[in-house]
């Protein structure tokens, strides 16, 4: 078995007062490859870990008055040591067993409206894939730019898929081609999605048709003014 992940998820309902239920969900992830310990609420990201730097990262911003998670990291890294321990067990237990694989449904398209010259961000998004192991490469005309991009956590969602995004932060250039190549064991070839930076001419249609319109309704006030002039004169 090429790569195993086993996780733990803990779903908790809490009703408040007012009726009204909140969600918990506490999620703890390990493979040959690939870590992660989250926590949300409401299918919301509250805080999660981040093994390279080795801190707790609170997801929400400022203004939403995150709550705090006191030792959340340690927390964390407590937890890895316990999923790879049963990790090892399982991969001997299950190891006959086909691991199920859900092909990711990728797409590429930028964070904000774009305009020449303006810092902008390529979102490439890979969706309802299983077992979360994803590769992504990313090439500006053809040259690899992976090492200036981000790759997000791994968001679950209620089917045991997963979901994951890459940024790339970009200044478009007219003719610019970026590519987004995403690798998945389920995949039978790399899916790779193309954006290309393309200025689109104002329309010219509205401006023509206006000023058509505006000159045959100019002749037909002449043609009918020379018309009345001329009947007056006869009368």
């Amino acid at each position: 078995m090429k790569l195993l992940l086993i996780f733990f998820t803990l779903m908790c309902v809490t009703d408040t007062e007012a009726g009204a239920k909140h969600y918990r969900l506490d999620l703890v992830a390990c493979s040959d490859t690939d870590e992660e310990y989250m926590r949300g609420t409401d299918g919301e990201e509250l805080f999660y870990a981040d093994f390279k730097q080795k801190k707790g990262v609170k997801a929400l911003p400022p203004f939403s008055d995150p709550i705090d998670f006191p030792g959340g990291y340690e927390w964390a890294e407590t937890n890895m040591d316990t999923c790879k321990y049963n990790l090892d067990g399982w991969k001997k237990d299950f190891k006959d067993l086909p691991v199920p694989q859900d092909a990711p449904q990728n797409s590429i398209y930028p964070k904000q409206k774009m305009q020449l010259g303006s810092e902008n961000t390529l979102i490439c998004h890979f969706t309802r894939f299983f077992p979360p192991h994803v590769t992504v490469r990313w090439t500006k005309n053809g040259e690899d730019v992976t090492d200036k991009s981000t790759l997000s956590q791994f968001y679950p969602n209620k089917d045991n898929t997963y979901n994951q995004f890459s940024h790339l932060s970009f200044t478009p250039q007219e003719g610019d081609i970026y590519t987004c190549t995403v690798e998945h064991k389920a995949l039978d070839s790399p899916d790779t999605k193309t954006w290309e930076v393309n200025v689109e001419l104002p329309s010219v249609g509205p401006s023509v048709f206006c000023g058509v319109g505006l000159f045959v309704g100019l002749l037909g006030v002449d043609t009918g003014t020379f018309f009345l002039v001329k009947g007056n004169r006869y009368n």
